[in-house]
């Protein structure tokens, strides 16, 4: 019998319940810990007070959750003054975090990033419970590369200094990259010298979707986008911060000089103009191009429609502990990708398992030699199958995610219960 059947844990996290993050990247992982026994407590901050929700909407929320084995809680989240805001928000997750461990006898404190994790410190110092810090990224650096903070200003050095603290207070970690695990633990240690478990767990997905959408004919698709006959572009996700929309509208608009029949694809939730406005200025008529906000279930039905995926982030230091989650939903349909180099663990990915092409310069030399090499990667008709395989061997969220963080938990627990052992004898 697992270790997980007698064990709760509490999941911190920073964020809304209704927020696609949420629902993409907590909600899947924490119902396989679920299925694996575990008691699972959610912990989130509304942006609106849940108790002007319509009630039907609260209860469908928790019933929906419920139903997977999630136990809903939720805190009001406070936006300005930001740091004082932010700050206000810690010591009240905490404190309530802190009457979570001793009611409910909570084995696991698992904290999403570094706010949520203020308040995991917080909530186990002097308690029984092992507090999971679940990295997710390099956040002081990612303010600094994306110039929201000056280099070396008093919040960087604030936010370091308070990392490190969470660091050394944590009793396990989660990393998205092994770049990011060679960078923070090249020896698996904590600076005191208690060995503790890191696992490296990537932005997974649900290959169910895909597989169910590998009943749906591909010309079905595509003769209902009107793009019979067409190489298809797509990109999924957000457009500008991080992602380099000048960039990829330039790719786009070298792939459509280069190949008439090229058609792209856009699927984002944010505003059209900001790509239809650059693919414009750069030649690409209206007709070669579509823009279209879908649901998340959608998703692995229009990739049936692409022939290549994209995917231009922003390459600096931050972005080595990045893993986006568009490379796994795009290898999981079939896709090759073409994406810049420098992004977490992409430039092993696409290499080893020959799924796609890498940028190593944003010039229209490079965009052409890119489009020749992933013309000869289309050729290959295995392409599809490796895309996929990729895709369940890095991504799965059951036998990759699900599994690792069932591991890392049993770790966690293991360790409790051998320092109670040794304070005992």
């Amino acid at each position: 019998m697992s270790s997980l059947n007698t064990a709760r844990a509490l999941y911190l996290c920073y964020f809304g319940v209704r927020e696609p993050l949420v629902q993409t990247q907590v909600v899947p992982y924490l119902r396989e810990l679920a299925a694996g026994g575990l008691r699972v407590h959610l912990l989130t901050f509304e942006a609106q007070n849940i108790k002007t929700w319509p009630a039907e909407e609260r209860a469908e929320v928790r019933a929906r959750l419920a139903a997977q084995g999630i136990e809903w809680h939720a805190l009001r989240y406070h936006k300005r003054p930001t740091l004082a805001a932010t700050v206000y928000d810690i010591v009240r997750g905490a404190f309530a975090a802190r009457r979570f461990v001793r009611r409910e006898r909570i084995d696991v404190v698992h904290a999403r990033s570094h706010v949520a994790a203020a308040m995991g410190a917080l909530a186990t110092r002097g308690t029984r419970a092992r507090f999971l810090f679940d990295i997710r990224g390099f956040f002081p650096e990612e303010y600094t590369d994306a110039g929201v903070w000056p280099a070396g200003g008093y919040l960087y050095r604030l936010t370091k200094a308070a990392e490190r603290r969470l660091l050394a207070a944590a009793d396990g970690y989660v990393v998205l990259t092994e770049k990011a695990r060679q960078i923070l633990f090249p020896d698996q240690a904590s600076t005191n010298g208690r060995a503790r478990p890191v696992a490296v767990i990537p932005c997974c997905v649900d290959l169910t979707h895909f597989r169910a959408a590998e009943d749906v004919a591909r010309e079905a698709v595509r003769r209902e986008l009107g793009v019979e006959g067409r190489r298809v572009f797509v990109y999924v996700g957000s457009l500008g911060g991080w992602y380099l929309t000048d960039e990829m509208a330039d790719l786009l608009a070298t792939a459509h000089r280069q190949d008439p029949r090229t058609f792209s694809l856009i699927l984002t939730q944010s505003p059209p103009a900001m790509i239809t406005d650059r693919l414009r200025a750069r030649g690409v008529a209206e007709r070669d191009y579509l823009v279209r906000q879908i649901k998340p279930t959608e998703m692995a039905r229009y990739l049936k429609a692409a022939d290549v995926a994209v995917s231009l982030i922003k390459p600096c230091y931050s972005k080595q502990s990045s893993s986006p989650t568009k490379m796994a939903e795009y290898l999981a349909g079939g896709l090759p990708i073409i994406c810049n180099t420098g992004i977490g663990d992409l430039d092993e990915l696409i290499e080893t398992d020959r799924v796609g092409v890498l940028l190593r310069e944003f010039n229209e030399a490079s965009y052409l030699r890119a489009l020749t090499e992933v013309a000869a990667l289309l050729h290959d008709p295995d392409l599809p199958a490796r895309c996929r395989a990729s895709a369940a061997a890095r991504f799965d969220l059951t036998s990759v995610g699900g599994a690792r963080y069932r591991r890392l938990y049993e770790q966690l627990l293991q360790s409790g219960r051998d320092e109670r052992k040794s304070v005992r004898a």
